[in-house]
């Protein structure tokens, strides 16, 4: 079902999704995926989680409330668990049953602006229904074991390749809740560099470029078998939503900017791995 409000996703991961709908492999692996969700992977996530309300974490769930209004979706549930084992928050489940779970580590490591960027980007995942998806590709890469042997592969190298067009997807509505480039672009960095005190001494653009020197020496192919896109590609894609003229709109900067089109089409470039 579509919602309103998503006219900033990008368009690529849109067509991919719906082409990647018609492979045998990927049905049959969403299918599994909410059979596993239902019968076994909910509860054994939540197992150590707790969950996000007023009265229990406020400031997680203000943060909740509010991206989910700017997105004009429903508060959806937040778990904070230690189970996760990466510094990171994944939004898992079906449609109709869809929570955000995210790192304890998180909280400590970033900015409530930050939080913001994190929380907003699963968001963006919920309203662009991406769930079972995602869902799909983090049980197959956790677990084969639940699935059809013969499908894993060629349903996780589908998924990642929908995955990495999501994620860009999902930064925008980062974005589109934390309202500043330079704080997405640092909560990325956070994420991916593992600890905040050294981001206190960053050169980011020095980082970046080094990323992109590291990036260029490992080859496009290498990515294939990733399901983000590598770093430096994310934080020229969200800046090339920052400058484009629905972003500009929605904060009030003026209507001027790049197009929708022109926007997909240079990250269409950037995304390229063939």
């Amino acid at each position: 079902s579509s919602r309103e409000g998503t006219a900033y996703a990008y368009a690529g991961e849109r067509r991919f999704a719906r082409a990647m709908k018609a492979a045998r492999p990927v049905t049959l692996a969403l299918e599994a995926t909410v059979r596993v969700w239902k019968t076994v992977a909910r509860a054994d996530l939540l197992g150590s989680a707790v969950k996000v309300t007023e009265q229990q974490f406020p400031h997680l769930y203000e943060i909740t409330a509010r991206c989910a209004n700017t997105l004009r979706i429903p508060v959806p549930a937040v778990y904070v668990t230690p189970a996760l084992g990466t510094l990171n928050a994944h939004t898992l489940g079906t449609e109709d049953d869809a929570l955000i779970a995210v790192n304890a580590a998180l909280v400590d490591h970033l900015s409530p602006e930050e939080l913001t960027f994190v929380i907003g980007h699963e968001c963006g995942h919920i309203q662009n229904n991406h769930v079972v998806f995602s869902t799909a590709l983090h049980y197959l890469t956790a677990s084969a074991s639940f699935f059809v042997r013969w499908i894993v592969q060629p349903a996780t190298l589908a998924l990642r390749a929908w995955a990495r067009r999501a994620e860009i997807t999902g930064d925008r509505a980062g974005l589109l809740c934390a309202r500043d480039l330079a704080v997405g672009q640092a909560a990325l960095v956070k994420l991916a560099l593992g600890s905040q005190k050294l981001y206190q001494d960053l050169k980011m653009e020095e980082y970046v470029k080094q990323l992109d020197e590291g990036r260029r020496g490992l080859g496009r192919l290498g990515e294939l078998f990733r399901s983000h896109p590598y770093l430096p590609k994310r934080i020229e894609a969200l800046r090339l939503f920052a400058e484009s003229a629905y972003y500009r709109q929605f904060v009030g900067l003026g209507p001027d900017g790049v197009d929708a089109h022109t926007c997909d089409g240079e990250v269409a470039k950037l995304l390229s791995v063939l």
